[in-house]
């Protein structure tokens, strides 16, 4: 998968951050997060023409839309907006490129993320 944005580099350390995902290779106009550097991962591409999606607008569509799993969604959204994402409405939020994204609760079948 790759994301069309116009600052690879600044978006993949916020999905870094926001996923736990290091970042396994960058150039100029590529940053990529996985696991490792012999698996695959989210790509970010440089875009310079990108255009915010407008969500729920359907004239500026979402483009792709992540659900990142937390342990508990009240202590993680002030966590993402620290991080440089903006609070869109219930759960919902933008990355700092506009991509909306949710927060979910871990369901009871998932083991812990943050096991520390």
């Amino acid at each position: 998968m790759a994301i069309d944005c116009p600052d690879p580099a600044a978006l993949a350390r916020f999905y870094s951050e926001l996923t736990g995902l290091a970042i396994t290779y960058e150039s100029e106009d590529w940053v990529v997060i996985a696991e490792n550097d012999k698996s695959s991962g989210v790509a970010f591409q440089l875009a310079p023409d990108h255009q915010r999606p407008q969500w729920p607008d359907p004239a500026r569509p979402q483009q792709f839309h992540f659900d990142v799993m937390v342990d508990d969604v009240g202590e993680a959204e002030p966590q993402v907006v620290a991080l440089g994402a903006r609070k869109l409405s219930d759960h919902v939020f933008e990355d700092p490129a506009g991509h909306p994204f949710c927060l979910i609760t871990r369901p009871g079948w998932a083991a812990p993320i943050n096991s520390a």
